[in-house]
């Protein structure tokens, strides 16, 4: 009797994205900047609203955030009005500039008995870690847009860095700004960073005069 054979049976794959938002993570609008700046401000949490203000003006990473030394951002008991900085991912410096209310958070925070003889920014809680890790900012990201309703899968510690930068594309237009502020060596890679349409960036490029 000929043997049956049975159809082959292929196991079932987990997805490990599903439920998760991939992709690049949204932008804050204003109103949900300054909606969590409030939320800081009646917290008297002084490192968070630093961290956070800082995050937006600068446009850094998290991994270059995280690793803000004082002297980075302090001269002379002075805030520095613009900071120059040297990216981990590319090696080459990058500028930004600080806001006064910015500079007046960041002076408040490094005079608080917390950051007495620290040498970074966002130093640690464990001795063996100088600073806090990028998992740490990041988790206080989620905390962040998640108390004020939004869905913490869209967005993360990227979102914060391209929050003013398309926020300045939005009201200017300007690709070859935003490049340059994000020390971007390539315009393609200020678009995709933008999420900018190709013909839109194209178009945009093209009345720039360089």
């Amino acid at each position: 009797m000929p043997r049956l054979q049975r159809p082959a049976v292929t196991p079932k794959r987990i997805i490990w994205n599903k439920g998760r938002i991939i992709g690049q993570k949204r932008p804050l609008l204003p109103k949900q900047v300054w909606a969590i700046r409030g939320r800081h401000e009646l917290a008297g949490y002084p490192r968070d609203l630093a961290l956070f203000n800082v995050a937006i003006d600068s446009k850094l990473r998290g991994f270059d955030l995280v690793k803000l030394t004082v002297n980075d951002l302090v001269k002379e008991g002075r805030v520095r009005e613009r900071v120059s900085v040297v990216q981990s991912k590319t090696k080459r410096p990058v500028q930004f500039e600080l806001a006064e209310n910015t500079r007046d958070l960041v002076l408040a925070w490094v005079k608080s008995p917390e950051m007495f003889a620290c040498q970074f920014m966002l130093p640690s809680r464990f001795y063996d870690r100088p600073h806090i890790s990028t998992r740490q900012h990041g988790r206080l990201v989620r905390d962040w847009v998640t108390s004020i309703g939004l869905e913490p899968s869209g967005y993360g510690t990227h979102s914060l860095g391209r929050t003013k930068a398309v926020e300045i594309y939005r009201k200017t237009g300007n690709l070859r700004a935003v490049q340059l502020l994000l020390g971007h060596t390539k315009v393609d890679s200020t678009v995709r960073y933008l999420g900018v349409e190709l013909e839109d960036a194209l178009s945009i490029a093209e009345r720039i005069d360089i």
